[in-house]
């Protein structure tokens, strides 16, 4: 489940400790600790924003312990003593000022100056210490310390100039975190690649519909002295463009197989059966119903728009248990596999045999890239660009440049996480010893570099190029390409003359995909391959195998590339947006209804106790 981004419970200032105006226009919210050397090093910065703006800010400290430290823990329940003779604040300062090493006589000491009891045993200021964080927990604090602005959780830089700019939303900063926060719901992906699709079948049936689509036969290339390419448009979106999707699709199909759910037989049998029962029972009803020259189309319904079924999966909540998810997740991309296959095997043209050496070669370098551990991805870049202009120009799909390059790119081993952050502790320590000297303004070149190096093995070459590209390829690339290949002019004439055609997409999608997939699993689990998990009912993963039935992007694609007739094409378009909203609509009203004894939904849930799995930041 996401974590939460809310504060929860909102501020209080009967339950509180809060300092500033009650009415304030700024709220900051800590959730930190006595015995955290980053809770003490913040503490300056906060004092100097309550300067910087006096009334309109109101700041809140909430407990959270560093675990393991039992100094931290009196500390904070010292506090919650001195709040009931209203000394909070007083002692709050007197303890930040002690310093982060806190020892059991600075606490004596402190209780001794302001008369305060020390009694360790439980007791009310021990509850309140607990139920703050239980509350930390629950607004999504895993650290101390954490800051909530406005109610929300802050994770950008402490320095005052940016909590600052964070307090006051200027244009930029609201625009930035609006659209941080879209991308972090989970249907946003396909909430916008559905958009797309509804503007272009609005454009294509409205009177600028032959502009629309003409601006996509627009031709554009570059030319260097003899030398020229161009493509339209719609060539650089399906085959440039659409080059970043599958590079996406391929490092997760690389990570699933080597660390993710098909990282064992056992774990990856059921979905992996399972989708090949849902390839191929869509492709047999589809050559079965067809028109006999139109056959060649049977690879049309075996693939799976990710976007939208994950969309729709988020969207029903808990209705969908999490191993359902992974499931489906997996099933997905063995789909992927397999249409990336069927492009390349059966959706080329006439290939042009020293461009396909050419093409060898530049694999056998990336290869060798790989070999001899080069983990940069700009000389991963420049030979992947080369692939794609072999492929395309020996008459291979391009796109399989994607895949190439990121089957090659290196996933290094899991970095040693313990010895690199006692590395980066080590090499912080000895630039804070320089803190204030004369003439040196920040960290030496020597120490960032070195920071710069344990940053770069902390995530391996693949995660870190997945975690960039993805979102380019979820609300870029997704988004266009359904804007230049969803447009199709609505007509009865399409239904009359491409009736078998439409009925073959739309059976193979509708029917074929979660028959296929549910007789495949079933086999799988009666026959003692795969184990289905206790925690979904055979109804839940009939439910799945609908959803597997919206096809729309790889649909779409396999389409243009079957079909070069306009007719035929735009008849098959027509079938893949009934039959996926048809398997979209199937799939959620079969997951709609909980299991019999299913409760609500789980919440956030945490351990409450002060010595809970919390850890400073390093």
């Amino acid at each position: 489940m996401n974590r939460p981004e809310k504060l929860d419970p909102p501020v209080d200032v009967n339950r509180d400790h809060v300092l500033g105006p009650p009415d304030a226009e700024l709220t900051l919210v800590e959730y930190g600790s006595y015995a955290c050397r980053q809770c003490h090093a913040v503490h300056d910065v906060i004092e100097i924003l309550r300067v910087r703006f006096g009334d309109r800010m109101r700041y809140v400290f909430r407990h959270l312990p560093v675990a393991g430290s039992g100094e931290a823990a009196r500390a904070a329940e010292l506090t919650e003593h001195a709040a009931a003779r209203g000394q909070f604040w007083e002692v709050h300062e007197a303890l930040m000022e002690c310093g982060p090493a806190l020892s059991a006589g600075d606490i004596e000491r402190i209780a001794g100056e302001f008369n305060l009891p020390t009694v360790t045993a439980p007791n009310n200021a021990h509850e309140l210490v607990r139920e703050g964080v239980a509350d930390a927990r629950r607004s999504g604090a895993l650290v101390s310390p954490t800051f909530y602005i406005n109610g929300r959780r802050y994770e950008g830089a402490w320095d005052e100039s940016s909590l600052a700019d964070a307090m006051l939303e200027p244009l930029g900063h609201r625009i930035q975190a609006a659209a941080f926060d879209f991308v972090r719901w989970g249907p946003s992906s396909g909430l916008l690649l559905g958009l797309a699709t509804l503007l272009a079948m609005v454009l294509s049936n409205s009177p600028v519909s032959s502009a629309f689509q003409g601006w996509w036969e627009t031709p554009a290339g570059f030319r260097w002295g003899e030398f020229s390419f161009s493509l339209t448009l719609l060539d650089w979106v399906n085959h440039g463009l659409l080059t970043i999707f599958f590079l996406v699709v391929g490092l997760e199909i690389k990570r699933e197989f080597t660390v993710g759910h098909l990282a064992s037989f056992r774990s990856g049998a059921l979905p992996v059966i399972a989708a090949f029962g849902g390839i191929l029972l869509p492709a047999i009803i589809y050559a079965a119903i067809a028109p006999p020259d139109l056959r060649h189309g049977w690879g049309i319904p075996i693939g799976t728009d990710t976007a939208f079924a994950v969309a729709l999966i988020v969207l029903l909540g808990d209705r969908v248990p999490i191993q359902l998810r992974v499931f489906l997740t997996a099933a997905v991309i063995i789909d992927d596999i397999v249409a990336i296959a069927v492009i390349a095997l059966f959706y080329t043209g006439e290939l042009v045999t020293a461009y396909l050496i050419a093409s060898g070669a530049a694999t056998v370098l990336l290869l060798a890239l790989n070999r001899i551990g080069v983990y940069g991805t700009l000389p991963y870049t420049i030979c992947g660009i080369i692939l794609w202009f072999f492929l395309h120009e020996a008459g291979l799909h391009a796109t399989l440049a994607g895949v190439i390059l990121a089957l090659v790119i290196p996933a290094r081993p899991p970095a040693n996480m313990k010895a690199l952050l006692a590395q980066a502790a080590t090499v912080i320590h000895l630039e804070d010893r320089h803190t204030g000297e004369a003439m040196r303004q920040g960290p030496s070149e020597q120490a960032l570099n070195t920071l710069d190096a344990i940053h770069a093995r902390i995530e391996s070459p693949t995660d870190k190029l997945l975690r960039s590209v993805e979102p380019w390829s979820s609300y870029l690339v997704l988004p266009i390409f359904a804007l230049a290949n969803a447009g199709v002019t609505w007509s009865p004439e399409v239904f009359e003359e491409h009736g078998r055609l439409m009925l073959a997409i739309a059976s193979g999608l509708v029917v074929g995909k979660p028959v296929g997939i549910i007789v495949a699993a079933w086999l799988a689990v009666k026959s003692g391959i795969a184990v289905k998990p206790e925690a979904y009912s055979w109804r839940q993963l009939v439910g799945a195998g609908s959803l597997g039935g919206i096809g729309f992007t790889m649909s779409l694609f396999i389409a243009g590339e079957a079909f070069p007739s306009p007719a035929d094409y735009a008849a098959a378009k027509i079938a893949i947006f009934i039959a996926s909203i048809s398997a979209a609509a199937a799939g959620a009203l079969i997951l709609y209804p909980r299991r019999r004894g299913e409760g609500a939904p789980e919440q956030f849930q945490h351990a409450t106790d002060v010595d809970a799995d919390v850890r400073c930041r390093a």
